[in-house]
């Protein structure tokens, strides 16, 4: 366990590394352009030119906050934060939302008051010049920095790197808005703008409401699931893996639970050395810490036992609303069985224990019974 906290650490470190590196690119870039694009837009009085030199400078800060975030968020774990500081880095690209909501508004405010004040604006050849070379900067820039963030999994690097390709294209409607007046003189300038402020926006809300997501804990991937299982699947006594639990405590930073199956004519010996080499495995090829495995005992001698199984299986699965069944295991001396069943969303899990457990009362009247009802967790 000492040597997947060393491997995490190098892994932090020089995913940090990435993350600020990738960020300066982007600042520098980026104030460059505001630069460019303020002097066009002031020389020309073009408002949409201005606005979008107000998005590079969002931008900018958006870049600012991932590399506080970044090195905030790398800090070593303590004694009062024993699993690490990760989640910060959800707090950073919170604030990134925010900056680049704030500038959406603002845009989409000065949009409307060129609309009811209108003032003409005027093109020269060097404006669009600077326009054009802007939007193939922001297009390198944007698949640089989403790259970049998909291979150290920063969320706040893709959400940089997406919008900085929404800017591209913001800034080809500029370019088509000043062609517009050159040519035929019509004046789409704060119309064009009030489009920008929109898309500003709607990239801010979509990245507000991501992170929320990743705070408040979504549905693991069922990739990653389906990862899992079979990896601990590939552990030759394991006979079932059920109840996958992750938690997540930052990007690169995932914790887990899971419960399996396995004969009942194991040993403790032999359920130790099991459980220790799926930690191992799972943590090598997934990067995930296995916190606590949990053991389901199957019975593999008792034909009865198996005949029950399967009577019960068929009886707690005719429920739509009954998705799963395992951990199933009954004492024929002492009358008692258990098993856990997964309850989907559509049905108050309270009510789905008692309609199975008079069902199975029914049926096995003299038995013990313990249903335990378990939350759809994965797809």
């Amino acid at each position: 366990m000492n040597e997947q906290k060393n491997d995490i650490a190098v892994l932090s470190v020089n995913r940090e590394k990435a993350i600020v590196k990738t960020s300066i690119v982007g600042i520098v870039t980026n104030l460059l352009l505001v630069g460019f694009k303020a002097f066009v837009g002031l020389v020309s009085n073009s408002i949409a030119v201005i606005l979008d030199a107000v998005n590079n400078l969002s931008d900018a800060l958006s870049s600012v906050v991932t590399i506080i975030g970044a090195k905030l968020g790398a800090k070593q774990p303590d004694k009062k934060h024993p699993l690490g500081y990760g989640r910060i880095e959800y707090l950073s690209s919170m604030m990134v939302a925010a900056l680049v909501l704030y500038a959406g508004i603002t845009s989409l405010v000065e949009s409307v008051k060129k609309i009811i004040s209108p003032e003409a604006a005027d093109y020269g050849t060097v404006s669009i010049i600077i326009i054009s070379v802007a939007i193939a900067v922001k297009l390198f820039l944007g698949m640089y920095v989403k790259r970049q963030g998909k291979k150290v999994n920063s969320g706040a690097l893709v959400a940089s790197g997406s919008d900085a390709l929404f800017d591209a294209i913001l800034s080809a409607s500029v370019l088509a808005s000043a062609i517009v007046y050159l040519v035929w003189g019509i004046s789409l300038e704060a119309y064009v703008g009030v489009v920008i402020a929109g898309f500003i926006i709607k990239a801010g809300v979509e990245m507000m409401i991501e992170t929320l997501n990743d705070i408040i804990g979504k549905r693991e991937d069922a990739e990653v699931s389906k990862n899992l299982k079979h990896i601990i699947s590939e552990e030759e006594a394991v006979l079932g893996v059920y109840d996958i639990t992750l938690f997540n405590y930052g990007p690169n930073k995932n914790y887990g639970s899971v419960h399996i199956e396995l004969p009942d004519t194991l040993n403790v010996d032999d359920v130790d050395r099991i459980t220790r080499k799926i930690q191992v495995d799972v943590y090598q090829k997934t990067g995930i810490i296995l916190t606590g495995i949990g053991v389901y005992s199957f019975n593999t001698s008792d034909d009865e036992a198996a005949q029950m199984r399967n009577m019960i299986r068929k009886m707690v699965l005719s429920h739509d609303w009954a998705l799963q069944i395992h951990g199933f295991y009954v004492d024929l001396q002492k009358k008692t069985l258990r098993f856990d069943v997964v309850v989907s969303f559509d049905i108050d899990r309270k009510e789905a224990v008692k309609i199975l457990y008079d069902e199975v009362c029914a049926s096995y009247p003299a038995y013990e019974i313990l249903i335990i009802p378990d939350v759809d967790m994965t797809d």
